[in-house]
């Protein structure tokens, strides 16, 4: 039966004879409607089973709440199961769940809906499917031995067999079960292909290796037949190198909103190849990503629409580099952005019914009424009948998902009533105002209205109006319009009336308004308000800033409300601040009507934030800027200011002043170029105003942008090195810091040549954190011809992909022919403390040439004589440059022997004579008492404390003198005061709470302090002569 008043827009199927009795059930409305259609509590979800499952059963739950209960029914594929008609040894229902005994995949494989129905309509549930899981074994056939070299890279392929859900995880068995391989920077196990990755194979890789495919749904495992890798030596004689080679990349992808998504790469190559990831076009990776695996796994957690787009992956190493980008798209299942709800409306009236839902692809809406498809779109009924009621499921679906939202639309129909909204008794109206009486009766359909007053049927004119809604306006009321007032309501069901009386009292008018006001930072105001009002009501004041109302209690530091007369109703504002400006609104409040007044506050403070910034032109070295004036808090802007944060900002309040071109931002500038920036860098800018007042707010920072690149313009420093054994060369360098990378693929060329050559060597390093490079040939060993050392020129520049940077300065490095073949002389030492000692040598000297630089340095090493080894020394290096250094971590009052010894690229060269000194002993481990005492006048402060008894023959060292520190609270330092005394005075501080720290300076070091607290503004009553002697005996011993 179709509705009479059914508007579709657009219209998806229409009912046939068979389906027409579902609309005739019998339902019932109006006053008698207590129940309700069905709700889904429980819905199926998707199963995915097996046939040899021990349960041999599988149940498809569904519950749904209704009043009176619902029944169920089942389909699949859109046919229903008719359990009750043609019973089956198979299905059962038991309460609203199916039940499916011994499943079969050809008969019960297939999409299911649950149908749930009372009185008052029919739901459909979500789909669920139910699937039957299995994994074939693998193949019977030996695999195929993998014969390779050793330092080439190697691929194991998996061939899983075939499998449903196709979601597994593979690992690999070395040799027997279970022994599983440890995935690490040189072994990879692809969880796309199964297949293992052995980017450099080594002689202990050999063994048996088997693919063991686990399915965590179904509880299922097989392992391939064994695969032999059979590793051989190169008959080269050095180890090749091989550059980077992906071998495992990742296609373009799409992921779910929100969910976790995994991409892999990962590289052959000798050396092992470092894999960097990147977003191309973005400064960094999506916030939520974790890398894993060495490299090769980059993680996106909770992945958002703004991480789409195109990813890279780059293997690295000293031959050479490959890479790999594909794209990644960010999707969606539908989404509810507006649903709909149980309506009840009245019968014959208008409705509309719409849902909106969001989604990537966009979702397609459609319609059901009681379990049949009705339309799409939007349903809009123009005149309501009673078999417009039932259940309305609103469906949205796209490519990954569909979502229902039901709701019970009841058509209702009943006569006028009163009982629950009358008419008010009691009604109040303003003189000269605007009087509205409700009448809201219950009714279905919508009454008639008619007012009368005592016994005067009202009619409109220009005054007396009756609303759509039923309700009475008065306008200009006078004392006249008081009286008895009585609303009729009518309609097809009945009639009823509800009584009110009216009564007008004299209207609401401010007689001292708030006046406007300009206040400078710091000060305050008071803002008067005052009414008048009818005697018989109370009056209340409320304000509002800007049309916010003010919480006295909440904001009481800013706002304080004055209490005077009844008709009252001033406020001051305190502290003010440039954020009080504005326009403030007193309302004069009764339960009749309202009056409002409003003054402007002005405040002179500092300026604004600025407008919007605005990126507009973009170099590798400077940028162009756009803004907006701010206020100027009536005070006029001075210059502005304009500071960056960039990518390697130590925290978010890391703002930098920028160099601008022109030097100098007038008050009139709204644009402006900044200058010397980092190529290739993220930067934001942000600006601010300066007037007399001070530095306004800043504005909101700039989007993120990032400069061109450009070629390098730093160089590496620091640059050193030393020869090694047998043709071994190592370079060092300290790393350029990233920000002056300038661009993409930074990296290093190392040059480098013998004294007396003419040609150089360059190597190229590819990692920008590389500060070392050792290179080996034999020729470079020392000859007779260069008697001692050999020379070696060694400068580096830094490269990116837009060209090269310039060279550092060249730097001689000395390659020794040996050991040092001296050792230093004259070591002393002289102890410092309990803990510390200085220790002096002369330099080692080359008796034969006088050279001293094929010395890299010297090792001091420590002992205590008698109770540590030798080979439990501590030791130091120190650079050949320097002939002594500072010994710590020492043990008191012990015995020490001392041992310095000259080292070069080659190793080290023979031990000075041992120097036997010996620590001191340690200071005291007591503090001192101390005593403190404030002058009858309040002026001076005394203080005096123990002496440290010291014992000749004791373990404690000598005292040397005493140290005081006078420092205010809260400070890590103060003045320190040195006496030999054991007592001071000081001017007793007026102000503020103090510290004041004694220690005792030993011959072993400083012991420990004790600290008093004096609190200022102290004040002793001036005692008499007689009670001298009682206040020193109150005197308080203080301490830690």
């Amino acid at each position: 039966m179709a509705s009479n008043g059914l508007v579709l827009l657009i219209l998806s199927s229409s009912f046939s004879l068979s389906e027409a009795f579902l609309f005739g059930d019998p339902r019932i409305y109006g006053d008698d409607a207590t129940g309700y259609g069905p709700v889904f509590e429980e819905e199926p979800l998707d199963i995915v089973y097996t046939e040899d499952s021990p349960d041999g059963r599988i149940s498809m739950n569904c519950r749904a709440r209704a009043n009176p209960p619902a029944t169920y029914r089942w389909r699949r594929d859109k046919w229903e199961i008719k359990l009750m008609e043609q019973p089956d040894e198979h299905y059962s229902l038991v309460g609203g769940n199916l039940v499916i005994t011994n499943p079969k995949q050809k008969k019960h494989a297939g999409t299911y809906v649950c149908v749930a129905k009372n009185i008052y309509g029919t739901v459909i549930s979500k789909e669920a499917t139910i699937k039957f899981g299995y994994m074939d074994a693998f193949p019977e056939e030996e695999r195929d031995p993998v014969l390779v070299k050793e330092g080439q890279g190697a691929v194991l392929l998996c061939a899983p067999p075939k499998r449903w859900p196709y979601e597994v995880t593979f690992r690999w068995i070395y040799n027997e079960f279970p022994v599983f391989l440890q995935p690490d920077r040189r072994r990879f196990v692809s969880q796309s292909t199964g297949n293992l990755y052995i980017s450099k194979v080594e002689a202990q890789d050999a063994g048996n290796y088997s693919c063991f495919v686990s399915s965590p749904i179904i509880g299922k495992s097989v392992f391939s037949k064994f695969i032999p890798l059979i590793p051989s030596a190169d008959e080269y004689p050095t180890e090749r190198k091989f550059p980077a080679d992906l071998r495992v990349t990742f296609p373009d992808t799409t992921a779910m909103l929100a969910s976790n998504i995994t991409l892999e790469c990962f590289a052959l190559g000798n050396p092992i190849p470092h894999i960097l990831w990147r977003k191309v076009g973005a400064t960094d990776l999506p916030a939520g990503h974790e890398i894993s695996m060495s490299g090769a796994l980059l993680h996106l957690y909770n992945v958002q629409y703004e991480d789409a787009g195109k990813y890279e992956c780059e293997a690295i190493n000293s031959k050479g580099k490959d890479w790999h980008h594909n794209w990644l798209y960010v999707q969606s299942a539908p989404e509810w952005a507006q649903t709909i709800n149980n309506t009840q409306k009245d019968i014959g009236s208008e409705h509309t019914m719409g849902c909106v839902a969001m989604g990537k692809p966009f979702p397609y809406i459609r319609w059901l009424k009681d379990g049949f498809t009705i339309g799409k779109g939007e349903l809009k009924f123009s005149s309501l009948t009673f078999d417009d009621s039932g259940m309305y499921q609103c469906i949205a679906e796209n490519y990954w998902g569909t979502i229902y939202a039901n709701a019970e639309l009841r058509v209702i129909a009943c006569p006028p009533s009163f009982e629950f909204n009358p008419v008010r008794r009691q009604l109040l109206g303003a003189r000269d105002g605007r009087v509205v009486i409700e009448c809201k009766p219950r009714a279905a359909p919508r009454p008639q209205f008619s007012w009368r007053k005592d016994k005067e049927l009202l009619f409109n004119n220009s005054r007396i109006s009756i609303l759509f809604d039923g309700s009475l306006e008065i306008l200009n009321a006078t004392r006249n319009d008081e009286g008895v007032y009585t609303c009729f309501a009518e309609n097809n069901r009945g009639k009823a009336n509800s009584t009110g009386t009216l009564t007008i009292t004299e209207a609401t008018s401010i007689t001292v308004a708030p006046e406007d006001a300009v206040v400078e930072v710091g000060g305050e105001v008071v803002l008067s308000c005052s009414a008048s009002y009818d005697p018989m009501l109370d009056v209340t004041f409320i304000w509002a800033i800007d049309y916010r109302v003010i919480d006295f209690n909440a904001e009481r530091r800013d706002f304080e409300r004055i209490m005077g007369a009844e008709d009252s109703g001033d406020m001051k504002i305190m502290n003010i601040q440039v954020n009080h400006a504005g326009r403030y609104i007193c309302t004069a409040q009764t339960v009749v009507d309202n009056a409002t007044a409003y003054a402007d506050v002005k405040v002179i403070g500092r300026p604004g934030p600025p407008g919007v910034v605005v990126v507009e032109e973009i170099g590798d070295k400077s940028v162009k800027l756009t803004w907006s004036k701010g206020a100027d808090h009536h005070s006029p802007i001075l210059h502005y200011t304009i500071q960056t944060r960039d990518f390697w900002a130590l925290d978010f309040e890391d703002w930098r002043t920028a160099s601008t071109s022109p030097t100098i931002l007038g008050a009139s500038a709204e644009s402006a170029d900044v200058t010397d920036l980092f190529p290739w860098m993220e930067y934001e800018f942000r600006i601010y105003a300066t007037n007399e007042y001070g530095d306004g707010e800043a504005s909101v920072p700039s989007i993120k942008i990032k400069t061109w690149d450009a070629a390098p313009v730093v160089a590496p420093a620091n640059i050193g090195g030393f020869g090694g054994r047998d043709g071994e060369l190592i370079l060092t360098w300290e790393p350029i810091q990233p920000w002056y990378f300038s661009g993409k693929k930074f990296g290093y060329v190392v040059a480098f040549k013998p004294h007396d050559a003419y040609d150089w060597w360059y190597e190229t390093i590819s990692d920008p954190e590389t500060r070392r490079y050792v290179h080996r040939d034999p020729s470079f060993e020392v000859t007779e011809e260069d008697f001692q050392v050999r020379e070696f020129q060694v400068k580096i520049k830094s490269f990116n992909s837009k060209g090269d940077g310039p060279y550092s300065l060249t730097t001689v490095i000395y390659y020794p022919r040996d050991v040092p073949t001296e050792s230093p002389t004259d070591v002393y030492s002289r102890p410092v403390s309990c803990t510390e000692a200085l220790v002096w040598w002369l330099p080692v000297m080359d008796t034969g040439t006088g050279l001293t630089q094929y010395i890299d340095g010297y090792q001091v090493k420590y002992w205590r004589k008698y109770d540590d080894t030798e080979s439990g020394a501590n030791r130091i290096l120190v650079p050949g440059n320097a002939n002594n250094t500072r010994l710590e971590n020492m043990r008191p009052d012990s015995h020490y022997l001392i041992e310095v010894r000259a080292y070069n690229g080659a190793g080290f060269g023979p031990p000075s004579e041992h120097c036997e000194m010996f620590t001191r002993r340690p200071p005291p481990s007591v503090a001192p008492r101390v005593w403190r005492y404030i002058s009858w006048t309040g002026k001076w402060l005394y203080v005096w404390w123990d002496h440290i008894e010291y014992d000749w023959f004791g373990n404690i060292s000598f005292p040397l003198y005493y140290k005081v520190m006078f420092r205010k609270t809260g400070y890590i330092t103060g003045p320190i005061y040195i006496t030999g005394w054991h007592f001071m005075d000081f001017p007793m501080p007026q102000v503020g709470d103090f510290e004041l720290e004694v220690r005792g300076r030993y011959e072993g070091g400083d012991g420990p302090s004790r600290m008093i607290r004096i609190r200022g503004k102290a004040s002793v009553t001036t005692p008499s002569l007689s009670l001298a002697s009682l206040l020193l005996l109150a005197l308080c011993i203080v301490g830690f």
